[in-house]
């Protein structure tokens, strides 16, 4: 949720402890996923091109930074790639097998 009109808002009154700053990360990663939402069902409900072409872009620029975010997430938390390769492996191998298989 947007908080306009409070540009305190956000700031922190005291340095982050390793595990209050993964989970200030996600927290901004989800927000980067809900702009990019935002912007996309704008975009599709508009049938001016011109509109839709720069909200696709901003889409785009915020999942780079979901992409940023999560390499960050990475960094502080190695174990966290595990889980993400994991899951991606999952899926491959589910693909592989046409989706017949019952998830593990």
């Amino acid at each position: 949720m947007v908080m306009l009109g409070d540009p305190f808002v956000a700031n922190v009154p005291r340095q982050l402890s390793a595990e209050e700053l993964l989970q200030a990360l996600r927290v901004d990663m989800a927000g980067e996923l809900e702009a990019i939402i935002g912007y996309e069902a704008h975009a599709m409900a508009t049938s001016d091109e011109r509109v839709k072409k720069v909200l696709y872009h901003i889409a785009d620029e915020e999942r780079q930074h979901v992409g940023e975010l999560q390499q960050l997430i990475y960094l502080l938390n190695p174990n966290e790639r595990q889980f993400t390769e994991k899951g991606k492996q999952e899926i491959i191998q589910q693909q592989a097998q046409g989706f017949k298989m019952p998830m593990q």
